[in-house]
C-alpha cells in the first residue's frame, strides 16, 4: 500500500541531517520512496492512506541497541548496599552481581523469561523504539542461554519490535568454571558456537543482517572484556572463533578498566565497543580505522555512580560514531527508558541534542550491522518511524518522566497511537 505521510515537521537523520520545516513522506509497503518538502511532492502521486500527522515531528523509529532485556529476578537488594557504599566489583568479587542473576534465570522457563521481560519491552515501544538488541548471558550454560535467546525470539512475536540477538555466553565465568576461565572459553568455541550455529525457528519481520545462510537464533556474539570478567586473549580467540561461523561481534570493554579490548576487537572490525569509560586515544584510533561504533551506556554510568565518563572529545577528535544505548539490565541499569539515557547522555557526557539523536537512530543501526537499512528517513530505508508532540528537537533528549511520543510507526503500520 502507498501511504502520504504528511503535515509534519521531519528530522531525517540521513547523511545530510535534513531538518524539513513541511514535510512529506512517501512510502510503499514498508520502504521510504520518497522525502522532502510538501510543496514538492511529485504532481499525481496517488495514494491508497494519506496520514495526517498535524504538525508533529517525525524521526526514524528509535533502536535501542545494547540491552540485556532478558533475565530472571532481580538485584534491588545490591541496588541498597551499592547506595551504601559497597563497590559493584566487590559484590562481583563476593558471588554477587551477575552471578546472581544468573541463579534466578537458570530455574526460569521460556515462557517465564518472555513474560517478565515484555513489560520491558512494550515500554520502550511506547518511548519511540522500533529496533531493540537482546542478549543472552545470564544463563552461563547451554540450555539456559538457548531459552534466553528463544525468549528474545517470543517477544519478537508478540510485540511489533525488531529484536537482534547478542550470544553473550562470555558475560561472566559461570561458578561452576571458577579459575578454569579458558576452559569455559574453549567450551563456548568448541561446543556451544557449532550448535548454536545449527539451530533455526521462525524470526517474524527480521532483516538480514548477512548471508541468508545466518543462523536465526544468534545475530551476533558479544564479549565482557574486562578485570572481573575475561581477557582480551580470552575474548580475541572467542571472537576468531565466532567469525569463523559467519557472526559479527561486538564487546562490553573499557568500563572499569583498560586491559585492550576496544583494539582487540577492532582488530576484528567490531561492529560496536560499549561502555568505554577507560578508553585512550590510541582506542579511539583503532575505532575510528575500524568503523566501529562506541555504544555509550549514560545509565549505568550513573547507577554505578563512576567518576570517569567516556572520553568523548577523543571519539570526536577521532570521528568514531557514538551510539545511545539503555544497558536495560538487573544490575547496573535497572530500566527500560531510551529517553531517560539520552536526557543522561546530555546531562552527564555533555552530548549535543542532535549527537544523541543520531546516537539512536543511524548510528544504533550502525552499531547493529543494520545501517543501509535502518535509522534514516530516506529513500530505501524500511518505514519506521516516531511522531512527536515537541515544539523543537531540543525536546528529544530534554524531558524526564514525560513521554512525548505519540505515535510510532513500523514498517509502514501504525503500531502504536496515544496522546501527548
Amino acid at each position: 500500500m502507498r501511504s502520504i505521510w504528511r503535515n509534519l515537521s521531519l528530522l531525517t537523520c540521513d547523511d545530510d541531517r535534513r531538518v524539513i520545516a513541511d514535510g512529506a513522506v512517501v512510502t510503499e509497503g514498508d520502504t521510504i520512496t520518497w522525502v522532502g518538502a510538501a510543496k514538492d511532492l511529485p504532481a499525481g502521486i496517488a495514494a491508497e492512506r494519506t496520514v495526517e500527522l498535524a504538525g508533529r515531528w517525525l524521526t526514524p523509529g528509535l533502536i535501542d541497541c545494547h540491552t540485556h532485556l532478558v533475565f530472571g529476578g532481580q538485584r534491588a537488594a545490591e541496588f541498597a548496599r551499592r547506595t551504601a557504599g559497597t563497590s559493584y566489583a566487590d559484590i562481583a568479587r563476593e558471588g554477587g552481581g551477575i552471578l546472581n542473576t544468573v541463579r534466578a534465570t537458570r530455574t526460569a522457563s521460556v515462557d517465564e523469561l518472555a513474560r517478565r521481560s515484555e513489560p520491558r519491552l512494550r515500554a520502550l515501544l511506547q518511548e519511540g523504539v522500533t529496533t531493540v538488541e537482546i542478549k543472552s548471558g545470564y544463563g552461563l550454560d547451554f540450555e539456559s542461554e538457548r531459552r534466553m535467546l528463544l525468549a528474545a525470539r517470543v517477544l519478537e512475536q508478540r510485540l511489533p519490535v525488531t529484536v537482534v540477538t547478542s550470544l553473550l555466553a562470555a558475560h561472566a565465568t559461570p561458578p561452576e568454571f571458577t579459575g578454569r576461565e579458558d576452559d569455559y572459553i574453549d567450551l563456548v568455541c568448541r561446543e556451544w558456537l557449532p550448535r548454536f550455529a545449527q539451530e533455526s525457528g521462525p524470526r517474524p519481520g527480521l532483516l538480514p543482517l548477512a548471508p541468508e545462510r545466518r543462523p536465526p537464533l544468534v545475530d551476533m556474539v558479544d564479549a565482557y572484556c574486562e578485570s572481573i570478567a575475561f581477557s582480551s586473549t580470552q575474548c580475541d580467540r572467542l571472537f576468531a572463533a565466532a567469525r569463523a561461523h559467519g557472526w559479527p561481534v561486538r564487546l562490553h570493554t573499557e568500563q572499569l578498566s583498560n586491559i585492550g579490548g576496544s583494539r582487540m576487537a577492532a582488530r576484528h572490525g567490531a561492529l560496536a565497543c560499549d561502555h568505554l569509560e577507560y578508553a585512550k586515544a590510541e582506542d579511539a584510533i583503532a575505532l575510528a580505522r575500524a568503523g566501529t561504533v562506541a555504544v555509550l551506556l549514560p545509565v549505568a554510568y550513573y547507577v554505578l555512580a563512576d567518576p570517569r565518563p567516556p572520553p568523548l572529545d577523543l571519539f570526536r577528535a577521532h570521528g568514531v560514531p557514538m551510539a545511545v544505548a539503555t544497558d536495560a539490565n538487573p544490575g547496573s541499569a535497572p530500566g527500560a527508558s531510551l529517553q531517560t539515557a539520552m536526557n543522561m547522555a546530555r546531562r552527564l557526557f555533555g552530548m549535543t541534542s542532535g549527537e544523541v539523536l543520531d546516537g539512536v537512530t543511524r548510528h544504533a543501526a550502525r552499531a547493529l550491522g543494520l545501517g543501509a537499512r535502518l535509522g534514516q528517513v530516506a529513500p530505501g530505508f524500511r518505514a519506521d518511524f516516531a511522531a512527536w508532540s515537541i515544539d523543537t528537537p531540543d525536546e528529544l533528549g530534554y524531558w524526564i518522566g514525560f513521554n512525548p511520543c505519540s505515535m510510532v510507526v513500523r514498517g509502514g503500520e501504525i503500531v502504536l497511537e496515544r496522546d501527548a
